[in-house]
């Protein structure tokens, strides 16, 4: 073969391969960008009842005429809960829309029948359907309380003699952030910082020390915080006090207590977490060095402490607490 004609072939060759398809077009398509949208097969969920109790899951299926933004939301219509879900595609299926009983807005959700909506970015159009959940998900974890049942008598209060004082378990399954009840703190004290302190010792939970983790960066605090919306000064403070030498008592002087100090500024339940490793030993608020080893060990922890706190000098203070449980390998997912 001519050397020309070989020259000629190589660099047709060249010139084919050097072209894309619309197949390996970086970007989106131009169907996504200009075609027209459609509902080509409306929302469906996988089953009409779920029971999370049981490890069981629900996911839901749509499919449209092109790729868009589209947002999943399930709401309970008996708690109020919502779950949000949302992806950028054609099609919902069991890779992207799986539930597994989660919240994305507190509360929890409760044994009810939950409304779906699926909402498309730019669209009118809204799919819906309904799903029952026959029972919620478990927890694994140390529950130190879910205040669905009487106050425990191992724990130990006190409570200042101010104004408008409330403290102790309410039965509200509209304002509960899980189940029905939730414990509230509250009232006016003009001199001093303490509101009520409320402590929860691991003789009540009847052993020595928690069973927790060797590990303190396996070991989560868990729990859910609620302000009402007027109100700005509450100051919640956990106290984890460890009996370093195990002679069975916390002596301040010579073992470990650490803390976290939450000021409660976000409106509505919210839920909290901290690693047991990020703890840190305070005093008046104030990072300090720790009274005993300076080692975190959770496994050695004695006692929680939940203290609420306000500025004397600012009036009526009043914070809620609910579903407060320790986790390892990861912080709770209500």
């Amino acid at each position: 073969m001519q050397p020309k004609l070989l020259a000629f072939i190589g660099a047709c060759v060249l010139l084919i391969t050097a072209c894309k398809t619309e197949d390996d077009f970086d970007g989106p398509s131009l169907n996504d960008l200009y075609g027209s949208f459609a509902v080509v097969q409306g929302l469906d969920a996988s089953t009409e009842e779920v029971d999370f109790s049981t490890g069981e899951t629900v996911f839901f299926t749509a499919q449209f005429s092109k790729n868009v933004n589209w947002t999943l939301h399930i709401k309970g219509l008996e708690s109020g809960a919502v779950k949000e879900i949302t992806g950028f595609s054609n099609l919902l299926q069991s890779d992207n829309s799986l539930w597994n009983g989660t919240t994305s807005v507190l509360p929890f959700f409760k044994a009810e029948t939950c409304a779906v909506s699926l909402y498309v970015e730019s669209e009118s159009d809204t799919l819906r359907d309904t799903v029952t959940v026959l029972g919620t998900r478990n927890y694994p974890g140390l529950l130190l309380s879910d205040f669905e049942g009487i106050v425990n008598p191992g724990w130990t209060s006190f409570v200042q003699s101010g104004a408008n004082m409330s403290f102790g378990i309410k039965d509200d399954p509209a304002g509960a952030a899980q189940g029905n009840k939730y414990f509230e703190i509250a009232g006016t004290v003009n001199w001093d910082y303490l509101i009520a302190y409320l402590y929860m010792p691991a003789t009540a939970y009847n052993t020595s020390t928690f069973s927790l983790s060797t590990n303190a960066s396996d070991v989560f605090f868990n729990t859910m915080l609620f302000k009402p919306e007027e109100l700005n000064n509450g100051i919640m403070l956990f106290q984890f006090p460890e009996d370093d030498n195990g002679d069975g008592v916390f002596n301040a002087a010579n073992e470990d207590m650490y803390a976290v100090e939450i000021d409660m500024t976000d409106n509505g339940w919210k839920p909290f977490s901290i690693k047991y490793s990020d703890l840190q030993s305070l005093v008046n608020g104030q990072p300090a060095n720790p009274s005993g080893n300076g080692i975190k060990e959770p496994h050695k922890l004695k006692q929680v402490n939940i203290l609420f706190l306000a500025n004397p000098s600012s009036g009526y203070a009043k914070a809620r607490l609910d579903f407060m449980i320790f986790t390892e390998g990861a912080p709770l997912q209500p």
